[in-house]
């Protein structure tokens, strides 16, 4: 028994002697070239993080998103919100309030539905702008809604969701799209037109 046991522990005890051998190899090879031990190991990937950032897009203002959204795709959006809500004139309240004609109307003011403390006290209106940041993230909106939706993480579907609405009986005019920021000319292009009115100005004879 006891030979057995230091036989297996010889053996344990040698095979962590060749990975700790290994791992100093290793890291003498791959730091060969290097006078001082980098502070991040390993090789960066280069056009990771660009891809990334690029293709991370700003989101357009929602009187744009609004201006090229549809109502029609609103409509299949708002299918997941039916278990919920109706959105026909006249509709019963279920687990949440009949949403006719709510752009517009005063925020958790619906008769017959009990709403939360903390949206009951939020006070204005139901508007496009206040819509949005509620299908957005309902919880942020209102921290202690009864909504359990998470929310529409994409502006597009939020914008199509909102347009859907406003079909059911608001019809309130939509805002006007803001305008795209004019492009700035590149500096190397500037200096370059400057650069041949200098010349024809020290090329003019004086006067």
């Amino acid at each position: 028994m006891d030979d057995r046991f230091n036989t297996i522990a010889g053996w344990g005890l040698f095979g962590g002697i060749v990975a700790l051998g290994l791992s100093s190899l290793s890291g003498h090879y791959f730091l060969a070239d290097k006078e001082h031990r980098p502070e991040t190991m390993g090789y960066a990937i280069e056009g990771v993080v660009e891809e990334a950032a690029a293709g991370a897009e700003a989101e357009l203002p929602l009187p744009n998103l609004l201006a090229a959204g549809d109502v029609g795709k609103g409509e299949a959006v708002f299918a997941k919100c039916k278990a919920c809500h109706t959105p026909n004139e006249g509709g019963a309240n279920g687990i949440g309030p009949n949403l006719y004609g709510v752009l517009g109307k005063p925020i958790a003011k619906h008769a017959g539905f009990a709403y939360s403390a903390d949206l009951a006290g939020k006070g204005g209106n139901w508007d496009f702008a206040t819509m949005d940041a509620w299908l957005k993230n309902p919880k942020a909106f209102a921290a202690g809604t009864k909504m359990s939706f998470a929310g529409l993480a994409k502006g597009e579907d939020r914008a199509n969701v909102i347009l859907y609405l406003n079909s059911l009986g608001s019809n309130l005019p939509l805002p006007a799209a803001e305008a795209a920021p004019a492009a700035e000319a590149p500096a190397d292009a500037a200096a370059g037109e400057a650069a041949p009115d200098a010349a024809a100005s020290e090329a003019a004879p004086a006067a």
